[in-house]
C-alpha cells in the first residue's frame, strides 16, 4: 500500500469540498455541472486514488530485495 490508512481516509475526505468547490470555480465561467455530472467526477477520482493507493509501491506485484520471506 503506499499510503497510510489514516492518510489515504484523509484524501478521500478532502475530495468533498474539493468537488464542491470545481463546482463554484466552473460556474465562473460558465461551465455548468449537474449533482450527477460532479458525482460521476468524483466517483472517479475516489476510484483513481483507491487504485493508487493500493497498487504495490515497487510497481512489481513480487517482493522487494530486502524481503527476508522470499528467500530460501
Amino acid at each position: 500500500m503506499r499510503i497510510s490508512k489514516a492518510g489515504l481516509l484523509v484524501v478521500l475526505a478532502l475530495l468533498a469540498p474539493l468537488l464542491v468547490e470545481l463546482r463554484t470555480v466552473l460556474s465562473w465561467v460558465n461551465v455548468e455541472l449537474s449533482v450527477l455530472e460532479t458525482a460521476l467526477v468524483g466517483a472517479v477520482l475516489v476510484t483513481a486514488v483507491l487504485v493508487w493507493a493500493f497498487l504495490p509501491e515497487n510497481g512489481s506485484g513480487g517482493a522487494t530485495e530486502g524481503d527476508v520471506s522470499s528467500e530460501n
